[in-house]
């Protein structure tokens, strides 16, 4: 049986309430309604095999108890796999009484194959040759993606079986900019349009409260590079998609770290003026995540001094990072692979001090510039 319910505005505010011992001041930011914490539990990395799982299921277990409610996932990651572990955490952390479905913010996310091994003819047996779907091999871009609305909203359900949730709180698209390698904008515009209108559809029926697009290229790029998406047109879509309803395209995901700073340049169009991404974002209401925010760890080692002493006194370098990530306005929340119990011990020390305050964070940005 699966778990019902989804995060509310009271119940993230309750599990706020709850571990606000534990945390440390601004820990917690409000957006879209909800109490979101400031790091978030990526789950994106790592071996398909057991003991794998069983580390996954254990920090996301570890990491909610310890003052981080928000869970990022996708279909793909660990060919399904990490979905599941999720699922088996929740299920632990709600039968312990302590937690509520309500308080945990679960994202996931559809378009990239699942199957690792041999994903076109894994597409082509399950999608192409099932007259069901009416999916075509023209359908598959890069021989990875698709965005079939017929694809996409199975793929949901999967997702949802997988979690062991009736509801997903964030379902983004995934690296939609991996169609633009393939095919012209216009289509492309045409494919996001009818995965929009299955997502808004998903809405209504009750299967997610919101969606989004998680990027990698496509809101760093600057206007006229092949994988630029313009997040102003993407919400026209979103609210055409929505018709006469107000639509639910609400979140975006990009990396951001001190190694890929590109959220902070010039990137998107408004009106006559360019704009940063998080600049764009804030025009039009947006919630802004943050994945790869401490460069999946390469940034170790890297920080100069005078930075490192800025972020922190005591602190690790992966700490540092990620305090230089969650701290940069904008974000609402930061996300952090982990799944080794050092890892999690680590993350959640950092979210028991407080982020950078406005103007040393300012400072750190004139440090590393």
């Amino acid at each position: 049986m699966s778990i019902s319910g989804y995060a509310t505005a009271e119940g993230t505010d309750r599990y706020r309430e709850r571990l606000a011992t534990k945390v440390g001041k601004d820990h917690f930011r409000q957006g879209a309604c909800l109490t979101l914490s400031s790091i978030g539990i990526g789950t994106y990395l790592g071996e398909l095999d057991d003991q794998t799982d069983k580390l996954v299921s254990q920090a996301v277990f570890e990491s909610v108890r310890g003052g981080i409610n928000l869970i990022d996932t996708a279909i793909n990651y660990r060919a399904e796999r990490a979905e599941k572990s999720i699922a088996k955490a929740l299920a632990k952390l709600i039968e312990s009484g302590d937690f509520a479905r309500d308080e945990i913010v679960l994202c996931s996310k559809g378009g990239y194959l699942p199957e690792p091994t041999n994903p076109v003819a894994w597409f082509e047996k399950e999608y192409v040759k099932n007259k069901e779907y009416e999916i075509k091999k023209t359908d598959l871009a890069a021989g990875i993606h698709c965005l079939h609305p017929s694809y996409l909203y199975h793929q949901l359900e999967c997702s949802l079986a997988n979690l062991g949730v009736d509801c997903i709180d964030v379902y983004y698209v995934h690296n939609p900019e991996t169609q633009l390698s393939e095919i012209e904008p216009k289509l492309f515009q045409e494919r996001l349009f009818k995965a929009f209108e299955v997502l808004e559809a998903a809405t209504s029926q009750g299967k997610i409260k919101s969606y989004g697009l998680a990027t990698w290229n496509a809101l760093r790029t600057p206007a006229g590079t092949k994988e630029h998406i313009d997040l102003f047109a993407v919400k026209e879509l979103a609210k055409e998609a929505a018709g006469s309803r107000e639509d639910h395209f609400h979140y975006v995901q990009l990396p951001f770290n001190l190694a890929m700073m590109e959220a902070l340049m010039a990137t998107q169009q408004s009106g006559d003026e360019a704009v940063p991404v998080l600049e764009a974002a804030r025009l039009l209401g947006l919630q802004v995540v943050s994945s790869a925010s401490i460069c999946q760890a390469q940034i170790i080692g890297q920080i100069p001094d005078p930075l490192s002493q800025g972020l922190g006194q005591g602190l690790s370098d992966a700490q540092r990072g990620l305090q230089f990530t969650r701290s940069s306005p904008g974000f609402i929340s930061a996300l952090v692979g982990m799944k080794q119990p050092e890892h999690v011990e680590e993350n959640l020390a950092l979210a028991a001090i407080a982020p950078l305050a406005a103007e040393e964070y300012i400072s750190m940005l004139n440090v590393s510039s």
